[in-house]
C-alpha cells in the first residue's frame, strides 16, 4: 500500500472518530468533489464509521469507499429531517452510488379556480391555496378526461380568464350545451356556484350523495310544477350516471384518496408501480425504473421510492404497499409531518386494498417484461446494423445530428445519444448555433461538430462508437474535416440521407472517406434503428428550434416598448404566460403586473395591438 493511500485512509479515520453521536446526513465525495453517496444516520459517528470497519461490504460499496477522499456531514434535529434531507439531495446530486427514481416530471392535477365563476383546468405546477386541487393524477389524460364528463355534467367554463374577461357572446362550448356561459350571465350566479359545489362533490368521491341531492331537488321541482327544472336536473342525474358506468375502476369503500405501491425484482431488473385512487376511483398508473438500482433489495428499493418521491409533491391519507420498506415507521412519520396530518402506511391490506395491490403488482412484473422484450428487440435490431454494416463487434454508442432553423432564423443543432441498448434522453443536447450566415447547414454542421468533439477529444466526455450525420455528403465531408481536426479517429461516421421521394425506407447510407452508398431494404432491423435514431434528433432540433425562435420573436415584440425592460418582460410573460397572454390582456390585466402604471398599460396594450 502506497503512502498516499495509507494517508488517504489516515485521514478519513481521524474524521470519522470525530463526528458527533447525532442525527444527521454524511456525504461521501471523491477527489475531483463529485458526490458519491449520500445516507442518512439516527447517530453519525456510528453509521460512517460501520462503512469503514465492516469488511463483508458487496462489490459496489467498496468500490465506492475506495473513490472516497472526502466526506461532508450535516447535523440535523431528528432522523425525520435526515430522511428529508438525504433524498432532498440525492434528487439534487444524483450521487452514482444511491439508488434514484428519476421522476422529476410534476404531476397533473384537475383544478378548481377561486375565482367568482370558478374554472375546470387542467394544471401542473405549484398549488396555490386560493383553487382547490384534485390529484395528483399519474397522467394528463384521466385529467383531460375528467374535465370533458365534468363539462357534459356540469357544464363549467374551461377557457383562460384573458378570453372569459373580454367575450360579447357565448361561444362553441355553450352552443353544444357543454359550458353554461357565466361569461356574458347566462347563468344566474347563485347557479353557477352550486354546479361548482356538485363538480366538486363528485371530485371528492361523493357521487351517491351527490345523486341522491339532485334527486331530491328534481322531485320538489316536479311537485311544483318547475318541469323545465325538472327535466335539467333528470338530465344532469342520467349524465352524471353515465359517468360514473365510465369510471376506471370504480370503489365499493368511502375511502377517498390512496396511493398503492409495489416494488418487485424479476431477473435482476427492479420495477415500481405507482397506482392512484383519486375521489374512490382507481384513476391508473405508472411503473417506474430506478438508476443504480444493483444490490438493493425490494424493501430498501420501495423506502427510497416514497422517501423520494413524495418530496414537494401533495400526499394522500392512505399510502399501501409491498413489501415493507426499510424504515416503515420513520417514513409514516416523515410523511405525516409533510401532509399536515396523520398518513397511514399500510403493508398488510385486507379486501378491496389487497387487490388493488396485487393490480400493481402485477403491472410491476408486466412492465419488466415490456422493457425487457423492448430491450431484446433493440439489440437485435443493433446487431443487425453491426452485421449489415461491418461495424466493430463492440458498437454500442451512436450518436446522431440534426439542424433546425427556419429560413436561417433561430438555428439550433440536436445530438441525440443511443447507449446500452436504448435512447438515453439525459444525455441530449442542444446548441444554439451563432456567427453563421443563416441557411448555412453545413456551417452549421461545423460548428455543432466541433463544439462537441473538441471537449471530448480533450478528456471531456464519452467517445462514441458510430455518428449519425442526418444529410448527404456534403454534410458527411463537414463531419470528417472536424473529426481530422480535433484529432478523433475512433468513431465511424456514416451519412443518412433521404431518397429521392423523401419517403421512409429509401433512405441512403453513406460512409465516410469513400462515400459509398448502402441502402438497406425497407424491413431491415438495423435500418429501423438508424430510423429511429434520427427521428429522435430530428424532433429534438425542431423542439428547440420553435422553443428560441419563440423567446426570440417574444423578447423583441417586447423590447420595442420603451419603458419594458428585462425584468418587466420577465413578470409580464410569467404572469400571462406567454406573449399570447399578453397581448390578449387588456389595460385592467397589465396593471396588475408589478411595476407597470396605467400609462406604460396603455403604451403596452397598444404597442402589441397597433
Amino acid at each position: 500500500m502506497n503512502d498516499s493511500a495509507v494517508s488517504r485512509e489516515q485521514r478519513l479515520a481521524d474524521h470519522v472518530k470525530s463526528l458527533p453521536n447525532l442525527p444527521g446526513v454524511y456525504r461521501y465525495l471523491a477527489a475531483d468533489g463529485t458526490v458519491l453517496y449520500v445516507g442518512k444516520a439516527r447517530d453519525l459517528k456510528k453509521r460512517v464509521s460501520s462503512y469503514f470497519q465492516k469488511n463483508d461490504h458487496s462489490p459496489r460499496i467498496r468500490l465506492m469507499l475506495n473513490q472516497v477522499e472526502r466526506i461532508e456531514t450535516t447535523v440535523v434535529r431528528s432522523e425525520a429531517e435526515a430522511l428529508v434531507l438525504e433524498n432532498n439531495l440525492i434528487k439534487a446530486l444524483a450521487p452514482r452510488y444511491n439508488i434514484l427514481f428519476r421522476d422529476d416530471k410534476s404531476y397533473p392535477y384537475l383544478v378548481v379556480t377561486g375565482h367568482k365563476y370558478p374554472r375546470l383546468a387542467y394544471y401542473r405546477g405549484a398549488l396555490d391555496k386560493r383553487n382547490q386541487y384534485f390529484g395528483p393524477f399519474p397522467n394528463g389524460y384521466v385529467v383531460k378526461e375528467s374535465i370533458q364528463l365534468l363539462q357534459k355534467v356540469f357544464k363549467l367554463r374551461t377557457c383562460e380568464d384573458t378570453v372569459f374577461a373580454n367575450r360579447s357572446r357565448p361561444c362553441l362550448l355553450h352552443q353544444i350545451k357543454r359550458c353554461s356561459a357565466p361569461c356574458v350571465d347566462l347563468v344566474p350566479s347563485e347557479t353557477y356556484a352550486r354546479d361548482v359545489h356538485n363538480a366538486v362533490l363528485f371530485l371528492q368521491g361523493k357521487a351517491n350523495e351527490l345523486l341522491g341531492e339532485l334527486e331530491a331537488r328534481m322531485q320538489a321541482a316536479s311537485e311544483a310544477w318547475d318541469f323545465e327544472l325538472a327535466a335539467s336536473l333528470r338530465d344532469q342525474i342520467q349524465a352524471l350516471a353515465k359517468v360514473q358506468e365510465r369510471q376506471f375502476v370504480s370503489s365499493n369503500t368511502n375511502e377517498l384518496d390512496a396511493d398503492i405501491v409495489a416494488c418487485v425484482t424479476v431477473n435482476g431488473m427492479l420495477c415500481v408501480n405507482l397506482a392512484m385512487v383519486r375521489g374512490g376511483r382507481h384513476v391508473g398508473d405508472k411503473s417506474l425504473f430506478p438508476s443504480h438500482a444493483e444490490d438493493y433489495t425490494t424493501a430498501e428499493a420501495l423506502a427510497a421510492f416514497l422517501a423520494q418521491h413524495y418530496l414537494a409533491r401533495s400526499v394522500p391519507p392512505v399510502v399501501i404497499c409491498h413489501p415493507a420498506p426499510d424504515d416503515a415507521a420513520l417514513i409514516a412519520e416523515s410523511l405525516s409531518a409533510q401532509a399536515g396530518r396523520k398518513v397511514l402506511l399500510n403493508c398488510n391490506p385486507n379486501g378491496e386494498r389487497r387487490v388493488w395491490l396485487e393490480m400493481a403488482r402485477k403491472n410491476a412484473e408486466f412492465a419488466i417484461l415490456q422493457r425487457v422484450s423492448q430491450s431484446a428487440s433493440q439489440a437485435g435490431r443493433l446487431n443487425a446494423l453491426v452485421e449489415a454494416l461491418n461495424l466493430p463487434e463492440e458498437t454500442q454508442r451512436i450518436e446522431c445530428f440534426d439542424i433546425s432553423h427556419t429560413l436561417g432564423e433561430a438555428t439550433v443543432a440536436s445530438c441525440v445519444v443511443f447507449d446500452r441498448g436504448d435512447m438515453q434522453p439525459k444525455e441530449y443536447r442542444r446548441y444554439n448555433i451563432e456567427g453563421v450566415t443563416g441557411g448555412d447547414d453545413y456551417a452549421a454542421m461545423k460548428q455543432v461538430l466541433t463544439r462537441r468533439y473538441g471537449k471530448i477529444a480533450g478528456g471531456e466526455g464519452v467517445v462514441p462508437d458510430l455518428i449519425l450525420i442526418d444529410g448527404g455528403k456534403g454534410q458527411l465531408t463537414q463531419a470528417e474535416g472536424v473529426l481530422a481536426e480535433v484529432g478523433l479517429t475512433q468513431p465511424i461516421l456514416l451519412g443518412v440521407a433521404k431518397g429521392e421521394t423523401r419517403k421512409a425506407g429509401l433512405e441512403q447510407l453513406i460512409v465516410a472517406t469513400s462515400h459509398d452508398v448502402i441502402r438497406l431494404p425497407a424491413d431491415h432491423p438495423g435500418l429501423h434503428l438508424i430510423q429511429q435514431i434520427r427521428d429522435e434528433s430530428h424532433r429534438f432540433a425542431i423542439t428547440g428550434h420553435r422553443a428560441r425562435r419563440a423567446k426570440t420573436r417574444i423578447a423583441s415584440s417586447l423590447e420595442d416598448i420603451p419603458g419594458v425592460g428585462p425584468k418587466r418582460r420577465q413578470k409580464l410573460l410569467a404572469r400571462f404566460g406567454g406573449l399570447q397572454g399578453v397581448k390578449a390582456a387588456n389595460i385592467d390585466d397589465l396593471m396588475q403586473v408589478e411595476g407597470i402604471n396605467d400609462e406604460l398599460a396603455e403604451r403596452i396594450y397598444t404597442a402589441l395591438r397597433g
